[in-house]
This record gives structure tokens, C-alpha cells and sequence, in this order.
């Protein structure tokens, strides 16, 4: 059974810009750079009617495409690290679109994330890596940025059991509206609006 989560993809650009940061850290496994992705929410092992509430339910999201920038690098684990990771510039509408997924996941009696949202992308999972050599490896690359990228669709991914890292399946897509879009859609209500009124 696949394990799904919803998520947005890395563009190649900006993956090229996570890719020169791999390197420099013993005991890491580096992320394939074909899978580099930011999670919006875990979902887990469901069923495959499950799977299709979940799809028709996201479905119904309606929200602006928006620019993201990957800036800075972290670690999860503390003094136990277990992985690094590449964070993200603030985005109101990054946290807006992973609330409202968030919610519908709840509505549809999905147990909630313990984990507070935590926008990033991971770079390597960690094996025996010395907080010291880990502490070195993010002191070194601190200032970390990439190109700002447009976010024009969000996905419902699947991965197979396995270590982590990948592979991972794109199974549904989303698009996110254009500013255009929106702005003709406001045009013809409003057009559609005075019709109505003559």
C-alpha cells in the first residue's frame, strides 16, 4: 500500500542550487536531487477509497499560484541529528495553502500531524553523523539561498516502503491559479454581474 502526502515539487533550478550544497558530511545518504520536494502534510498508509476522498476533497482548493524562495539550512535531531535540510523564506500563502489541506485532512477523520508544520526541503537523512561535523556542515553553508521560483501546483505523492529518500510518485496534481487567470475571472463576474442588472 502506498504511504501518500501531499507536497510541492522543486523546480530544476532551484534543485540544482539544493544539489552544490550535498557533500562535506560524514554518515549522510544524500536525497536524490529527482527527489527533492517540500511535504505539506503527511498522510500515511490509507486505503484506496480513502485515497480518492482525499483526492475529490483536495479538489476543491482554489488558491493563487505564489513565489517561494529555499533559503538558510538546518538540522532535525538535535544532539542526535538525523537530517539536514534546506528552509524557506516566510510565505503567508505557503502556510495558507498547508492550513486548508491540513483541514480538509481533518475532515475527513485523518489523525493530525504532531509534528508542527515546518516548511523545508531535505537534503540527506543522517546515520551516526556527529552533531559537531553536522554543526560544521551548517556553519559552512549558513547563508544558503536560491532564485525565488513560482509555485503553480501543489501534488498528492506516494512512496514505497523503503529507507526513505524515494522514490517518489506524482499520483494527482493540482494547479494553483494564475494572477491572470484570476484577474479575468473577476472580469467576467463582473461582466456577467451587469448583464444581469440590464
Amino acid at each position: 500500500m502506498p504511504r501518500l502526502f501531499t507536497a510541492l515539487e522543486i523546480p530544476r533550478d532551484a534543485a540544482l542550487s539544493l544539489s552544490l550544497l550535498r557533500g562535506g558530511l560524514p554518515g549522510a545518504r544524500w536525497i536524490d536531487v529527482e527527489n527533492y520536494h517540500l511535504t505539506l502534510r503527511f498522510i500515511g498508509d490509507v486505503e484506496g477509497h480513502v485515497a480518492d476522498d482525499i483526492a475529490n476533497a483536495l479538489d476543491r482548493i482554489n488558491r493563487p499560484s505564489f513565489p517561494l524562495t529555499l533559503s538558510g539550512v538546518g538540522a532535525f535531531g538535535g544532539k542526535k541529528p538525523h537530517a539536514v535540510w534546506a528552509g524557506v523564506s516566510a510565505s503567508p500563502d505557503l502556510v495558507a495553502l498547508q492550513g486548508e489541506i491540513d483541514r480538509i485532512c481533518q475532515r475527513l477523520g485523518l489523525p493530525a500531524d504532531p509534528r508542527k508544520f515546518s516548511p523545508h526541503v531535505t537534503l540527506a537523512r543522517l546515520r551516526n553523523a556527529s552533531p559537531l561535523d553536522v554543526a560544521q556542515y551548517l556553519s559552512a553553508r549558513g547563508n544558503f539561498s536560491a532564485l525565488p521560483f513560482r509555485v503553480g501546483r501543489f501534488v498528492l505523492m506516494s512512496s514505497r516502503d523503503s529507507v526513505g529518500g524515494g522514490p517518489y510518485i506524482v499520483e494527482e496534481a493540482w494547479p494553483l491559479s494564475s494572477v491572470d487567470a484570476r484577474s479575468l475571472s473577476r472580469v467576467a463576474s463582473a461582466s456577467d454581474a451587469s448583464r444581469i442588472m440590464r
